[in-house]
C-alpha cells in the first residue's frame, strides 16, 4: 500500500517538474516579445505576466523536486 502511494507521489513531482520548467521557457519567451521588450526599456523591469510565469515555473519546479525526493 506504501509504495502505491510512493510512486503517485512521485508521478506528481515528475509532473510539477515539468509544469515548472514548461513555465519558465514560456515567460523567457514571452520576455523576447515586442510588447514586453518596449515595457522593459520604458521601466526597467520586465510584464507582470513574465514574472508571473516566472515565480509559478520557480515554485512549481521546487515543489515537483520535493515531492519526487520525498521517501
Amino acid at each position: 500500500m506504501a509504495t502505491n502511494s510512493t510512486s503517485t507521489w512521485k508521478i506528481i513531482g515528475i509532473a510539477l517538474l515539468v509544469l515548472g520548467i514548461g513555465l519558465a521557457v514560456w515567460g523567457y519567451q514571452l520576455s523576447g516579445s515586442v510588447g514586453s521588450q518596449i515595457t522593459q526599456a520604458v521601466t526597467g523591469s520586465d510584464t507582470d505576466k513574465v514574472m508571473t510565469l516566472y515565480l509559478t515555473g520557480a515554485v512549481s519546479f521546487v515543489v515537483g523536486l520535493f515531492l519526487y525526493n520525498r521517501k
